[in-house]
């Protein structure tokens, strides 16, 4: 007989004991929002009000859900259940209790924890947990608002009969360290119970992978049904997000019911992959084929909507056979860097400044900044979203890689070589692209049409004239120069 000195446990005939104890659990992680920056305003006070809070309201809620503390850090703690539903409803009380405290409570000093939740089989050695479960359960963690709680699909289908609260849907969402999407589900204190499915759900969105020819991984989906309608890749992109969002939900849904709209998330961003060697404009136009390749579309029209005019002015030049017709929103011919005027490089450097400075931040004023800018005219509901979308639409690195990119784009050139029917709108008062670029791409292609749209947002928002008018312009447009068949 032999001793295996790690486990301290005897062997026989070449079987080595189990030095651990593999079992399946609800898994919950949580950590503090902005804990660094507090500590470094307020060391004493900030570990004081934690103190309490894990005395008074944590550990407490915690207990009483028979959870069991298997590891602390200075902000956070990894928590073991039996139940997944009573890892839920602690959790959610927790983050109830902790809303009331903090009512009253100046901003920059409120304790918001980010809790989240995933069921899997776990390893536990030396008072430590490990397992894929765990990493899946920190990364929901992270994606969670301050102040709420996010948790895994699996999770969500074990409560969500038996839990009446009100969590939301957040899609597939790519995650480090992760090579597989997983599918999110979020509860804030303010959600409201979604008590059906959005009638849009019937269209059967399917996400696929498509691999470029680096290798690089694109999600893309299609829906609807009639002529082909390929959508370029948009600053930001988020497959599932944008399918639940307010803000796109209701222009994909009108489009899917004239046409068969295939889109994709852009290389650095959504569901595609983040961690890319190359960001370019010949990437851009190279995943524009793939993709299209991939949904096993020949002929086409294709909708570019702000930076993806460019990338699909370049894409009907290269690709005479394929494109149809082009109908483009918002978009431009040259960016920001590109564009005469001292003005535009201080909106670059702005934007970057925010990108640099704040976009992994908790705090949404730094993403606030796009949003006010994007949509100044759309209700808080609206607004809201889409500072969401640039949270889990891709990280600070490559958010920062796509503005640098789009700010550099030059296809002035190339617009005067392009040879298929084409419809140019812009809001006039569009303050990420000023109308007088769109005017230039009007001017720049041959035998295009231009037409104002009325307000200031550079996304179209549902209920507006803006919103109306695209579409009846559009509608005839891809009837003319798109016909199914």
């Amino acid at each position: 007989m032999q001793l295996d000195k790690r486990a301290a446990r005897p062997v026989r005939y070449g079987m080595v004991a189990n030095p651990f104890e593999r079992k399946l659990a609800a898994i919950l992680a949580a950590d503090v929002s902005g804990y660094s920056r507090m500590m470094e305003v307020d060391e004493a006070g900030t570990l004081a009000r934690m103190k309490a809070h894990i005395g008074e309201v944590v550990r407490p809620r915690i207990a009483a859900h028979r959870g069991n503390v298997v590891k602390t850090t200075g902000e956070g703690l990894l928590v073991e259940f039996a139940s997944v539903v009573e890892a839920v409803e602690s959790a959610i009380e927790i983050q109830r209790s902790m809303a009331e405290r903090n009512s009253g409570e100046p901003e920059n000093t409120q304790i918001l924890y980010r809790v989240g939740i995933n069921l899997g089989d776990l390893i536990f050695e030396d008072g430590d947990v490990f397992g894929d479960g765990v990493n899946v359960a920190s990364r929901l963690e992270g994606l969670a608002k301050p102040g709420g709680v996010c948790v895994s699909d699996i999770v969500h289908q074990a409560v969500e009969d038996r839990i009446q609260v009100p969590f939301r849907d957040m899609g597939n969402q790519r995650v480090k360290n992760i090579s597989r999407p997983i599918r999110v589900w979020q509860w804030t204190p303010d959600a409201a119970l979604q008590t059906t499915r959005p009638v849009e759900a019937a269209l059967h969105q399917r996400v696929q992978f498509a691999t470029a020819s680096d290798g690089v991984q694109l999600a893309w989906a299609s829906i609807g049904q009639g002529a082909p309608v390929l959508k370029g890749p948009n600053w930001l992109n988020h497959l599932e997000y944008e399918w639940h969002s307010p803000i796109w939900r209701p222009m994909l849904a009108k489009l899917a019911k004239f046409c068969h709209l295939v889109r994709f998330d852009q290389r650095g961003n959504g569901l595609s992959d983040w961690e890319v060697e190359t960001i370019s404009e010949d990437a851009m136009a190279g995943d524009m084929s793939t993709v299209a390749t991939a949904a096993q579309v020949d002929r086409f029209a294709l909708l570019g909507i702000s930076q993806a005019c460019a990338f699909s002015v370049r894409y009907a030049v290269e690709h005479p056979k394929q494109v149809t017709c082009l109908v483009l929103l918002g978009g431009f011919v040259r960016g920001r860097l590109k564009r005469p005027g001292l003005d535009q490089r201080k909106l670059y450097e702005a934007g970057a400044m925010m990108i640099r400075d704040g976009w992994g931040s908790p705090n949404p004023v730094f993403r606030h900044f796009f949003t006010s800018t994007f949509i100044p005219d759309a209700p808080h509901e609206i607004m809201a979203s889409f500072d969401e979308l640039q949270r889990i639409a891709t990280s600070p690195e490559a958010a920062m890689r796509l503005w640098q990119m789009n700010s550099k784009v030059e296809v002035t050139a190339l617009a005067k070589r392009v040879r298929v029917p084409t419809l140019v709108l812009h809001c006039v008062g569009d303050r990420v692209v000023p109308i007088e670029e769109g005017r230039l791409m009007a001017k720049l292609i041959p035998g295009a049409m231009f037409v104002e749209l009325p307000g200031n947002n550079h996304v179209l928002i549902e209920g507006t004239s803006a919103y109306d008018q695209f579409f009846e312009e559009t509608a005839v447009f891809l009837a003319m120069h798109n016909p199914v068949g």
